[in-house]
């Protein structure tokens, strides 16, 4: 997960120290999470890293969780999109403004449409 990413994630969870692990890939090491938040963050990285080697039993733990097809395909769109925006923000070379990179490193958010 990107800086922009996670500090959208802080924004809407308000846990800086969670948001960091997920951005430094080390989430697993964090033992607040919930089994359901353990779950989706499998499923993110293996559907982000490696799609192709998605098989049902990756589901599963979601499904276990109470996740039925349309659930699970909204997960998928959720970390498709998030795929997609930076893929098209790295193809056109687009660079972080310096509010946001602030906001990534302190407590502050950038302003709205700023």
């Amino acid at each position: 997960m990107n800086a922009v990413h996670t500090e959208f994630f802080r924004a809407e969870n308000g846990d800086r120290e969670l948001a960091r692990a997920v951005r430094e890939k080390r989430w697993r090491d964090v033992p607040t999470l919930t089994e359901r938040q353990r779950a989706l963050c499998e499923v993110a990285e293996k559907l982000s890293a490696t799609p192709t080697r998605m098989v049902e039993r990756d589901w599963q733990p979601l499904r276990e969780l109470g996740l039925g097809d349309e659930g699970c395909l909204e997960v998928a769109h959720v970390v498709g999109m998030f795929n997609h925006l930076t893929r098209m923000a790295d193809g056109f070379g687009l660079q972080l403004d310096a509010p946001t990179i602030a906001a990534t490193e302190g407590d502050a958010l950038p302003p709205l449409g700023g």
